[in-house]
């Protein structure tokens, strides 16, 4: 009910609109991400027959994906056209987006970083000395994994499966999940645990633990906060960044790559996400794949 609707709008965009290729293909994944959340949700309903609130939730839940503020709103541009488009085909007398406004996000997330930019920042850690590998090899992994601080800090190496190239990992609530990890990160973090790591003494409840300090205790999440921090500052970066940052990048360059939204979410690991749930409803070679094509890191 959907596949007509969407290949009219496709000859529409490239026939009535100036669009480059690309541009024409962002409006396309948008309306596809309309159609993963109702699939989703289980919401079998034609395009002219949605109502507004259930766009509205529709919004929630890409908020609730730590999109950024310009992504969320590039992605209801993209629906809005759709319905314009409806409207003008006389396929609906109401467009249900109308009302629909840029999600006011409850909390102020903080700037997503362009490839460039992260890039930068792991350009300017200064690798001669051990906590130089070790913090590239941090923050390889926030961005190539879309981790929690805390759960960057508690990582084992136990946990970590260089051959299927998956990490586990253990999130709020203690619920663990598997996320695949980029060749990028994984060959640096192969590097720090072969040449920086090994010469650690750590202490005896850190035995496992990936990211030691000097002193062979975990590190804090303050500790991984000062290092971004005077990474930006080294740089001259004027965006106020956290670890938090490269997950929401890490989200967000997925989603503007074309990711599926669902694979995003699990490898996210929110609230709604089980362990169980990673193996029955989307295969870990899938997750992978998801990866390797969309992440801008993880591309040969």
């Amino acid at each position: 009910m959907w596949a007509s609707q969407i290949k009219g709008f496709k000859n529409y965009l490239r026939l009535e609109k100036p669009l480059s290729a690309n541009s024409l293909e962002a409006y396309l994944h948008d309306v596809d991400k309309l159609t993963q959340f109702l699939e989703l949700k289980e919401i079998s309903k034609a395009p002219e027959h949605l109502e507004t609130e259930e766009l509205r939730a529709f919004l929630h839940w890409i908020n609730e994906l730590g999109l950024s503020a310009r992504t969320q709103a590039r992605i209801l541009s993209g629906i809005k056209s759709f319905y314009s488009y409806l409207l003008l085909e006389n396929l609906i007398t109401k467009d249900p987006t109308e009302l629909l406004e840029s999600p006011k996000l409850g909390r102020k997330l903080p700037d997503t970083l362009d490839y460039e930019e992260i890039e930068m920042l792991i350009a300017a850690i200064d690798r001669s000395t051990p906590e130089g590998e070790r913090n590239k090899a941090m923050l390889e992994v926030l961005y190539s994994c879309g981790l929690r601080v805390s759960e960057l800090v508690d990582l084992r190496i136990s946990n970590i499966y260089p051959e299927e190239e998956f990490i586990r990992v253990t999130g709020k609530g203690d619920k663990e999940r598997l996320v695949p990890i980029g060749s990028a990160a994984l060959e640096q973090v192969m590097l720090y645990l072969d040449l920086v790591r090994v010469h650690i003494e750590p202490q005896p409840d850190y035995i496992d633990h990936v990211f030691l300090s000097k002193r062979g205790k975990a590190l804090t999440r303050v500790m991984v906060f000062t290092i971004i921090r005077r990474l930006a500052a080294a740089i001259g970066m004027k965006k106020t960044i956290s670890p938090h940052t490269f997950r929401h990048s890490f989200a967000t360059h997925l989603v503007e790559n074309g990711a599926d939204l669902r694979a995003v979410q699990q490898m996210l690991g929110h609230e709604s996400i089980t362990t169980t749930e990673i193996y029955t409803h989307l295969d870990r070679r899938f997750l992978s794949d998801v990866v390797k094509r969309f992440h801008p890191r993880s591309r040969s």
